[in-house]
């Protein structure tokens, strides 16, 4: 373990925790003496806190640095017991960190619990890490991600759906551009899956396409599905089984949706206590939209200016600079997709409801940009936005974003 030999600020005990899913990888050092002890595994549970409690208490020294690697959702128990018994001690490294540390320590390809460990060491050393998230903030994290998490298995649900139902009844669910599209979440896409359930792919009158609709369904709506219906091949063989596997599959899809309308409730409620509620006031931007955006820009002091943050998306473009020689780059892509994601949400929902990222959008498009090469421009104006509104915790106005625009000539 030479790797921790280095010297380190004096009588501070830095303890790196390397997350598992049954044990933790603990190593401690000191400044003065090195590599305390050897690294030892202890278990996730309430022991395992308790012994590192002791651990660091035979360690001694004046003060003590905790470095956790933020490993997915493996850390955060220990992140907040951790936070809770020494307030103010912990620190947390990304993986990448974690990695780029380990190569210049010289084990970029060799890697194990104890290597991690001594690259948390080195990075703690350095004054590196952020603090945990605490209270309203892990909260709304979770949320967001949560619902995240909802939203592709409601994607993946809703293709299984037209899969099904093209085989029940060959042709009916067309792709956008090939006639009239079946949309599950309107009233007419709910009743014509009602109706492949009930009868078996048969085709149904336009009175129960109306019975079965959930909401408003005009009749020229019904007789036109009703009459591409019954132009569609007959059902398979199977059709009954394959009626009530479709079955199954809209309950399991419609308590996708109620799950989602339940998260989104808690995301609103969560958001109203925490700094992001006012990116709320922006034109097109709800309470989910700026959550998802608030949880990873907050708190806003980890960000020195709007550029900081913008990079922090994986959005700002990548340079190449060697003594004179300046090459622009495509994006980064560096951050998590989820990111990139929740940015470019808000930058879209301003050039839809927002008068000057409107004329942003076409001076952009008539540059000749692609519409999604116009939002990634958008997005650097709105990340812009979002870091004033966040930090001076003022709501938007848009008549004075207009003249501060035109004053700056942008």
């Amino acid at each position: 373990m030479e790797l921790v030999s280095a010297a380190l600020p004096a009588k501070t005990v830095v303890v790196a925790v390397d997350p598992g899913k049954v044990s933790n990888r603990v190593l401690l050092a000191s400044g003065e003496r090195g590599l305390i002890g050897e690294p030892v595994s202890l278990p996730v549970q309430r022991e395992g806190i308790d012994r590192l409690c002791r651990l660091i208490e035979a360690a001694g020294g004046d003060q003590t640095v905790i470095a956790l690697e933020a490993t997915g959702s493996l850390h955060v128990p220990w992140a907040a017991e951790l936070e809770r018994r020494f307030p103010g001690s912990l620190r947390l490294f990304a993986p990448s960190e974690t990695h780029a540390a380990r190569a210049q320590l010289g084990s970029r390809r060799i890697k194990d619990d104890d290597r991690d460990c001594a690259a948390l060491v080195s990075l703690a050393r350095q004054g590196r890490g952020r603090p945990a998230r605490t209270g309203i903030l892990e909260a709304l994290l979770d949320a967001v991600r949560y619902r995240r998490r909802l939203i592709l298995q409601r994607k993946v649900a809703r293709q299984h759906l037209h899969h099904q139902l093209n085989s029940l009844c060959p042709g009916l669910s067309a792709p956008q551009g090939h006639g009239r599209k079946l949309a599950l979440e309107t009233p007419s896409g709910r009743a014509v899956l009602a109706c492949a359930v009930a009868f078996g792919g048969r085709p149904p009158s336009v009175r129960s396409l109306i019975a079965r609709a959930p909401g408003r369904i005009t009749s020229a709506n019904a007789a036109w599905w009703a009459k591409r219906w019954r132009g569609c091949l007959g059902p398979p063989a199977d059709a009954e089984l394959r009626a009530e596997r479709l079955g199954r599959d809209v309950a399991r899809w419609q308590a996708l949706a109620g799950d989602i309308e339940v998260v989104e409730a808690q995301i609103a409620v969560l958001l109203a206590d925490s700094p992001g509620q006012v990116l709320t006031t922006l034109p097109g931007v709800a309470a989910t939209r700026a959550a998802a955006f608030a949880v990873h820009a907050l708190p806003i002091e980890r960000f020195e200016s709007a550029e900081h943050l913008y990079s922090s998306t994986g959005l700002a473009p990548a340079r190449y600079e060697s003594a004179t020689i300046r090459k622009p780059r495509a994006i980064s892509r560096e951050a998590p997709g989820e990111r990139r994601d929740a940015l470019m949400s808000i930058a879209w929902g301003l050039a839809q409801h927002s008068v000057a990222f409107g004329e942003r959008d076409r001076e952009l498009r008539a540059r000749g940009m692609r519409p999604i090469e116009a939002r990634v421009g958008l997005s650097r104006h709105a990340c812009r936005l979002c870091h004033t509104m966040l930090r001076t915790q003022q709501p938007f106005d848009e008549k004075r974003y207009a003249r501060a625009r035109h004053r700056r000539g942008r």
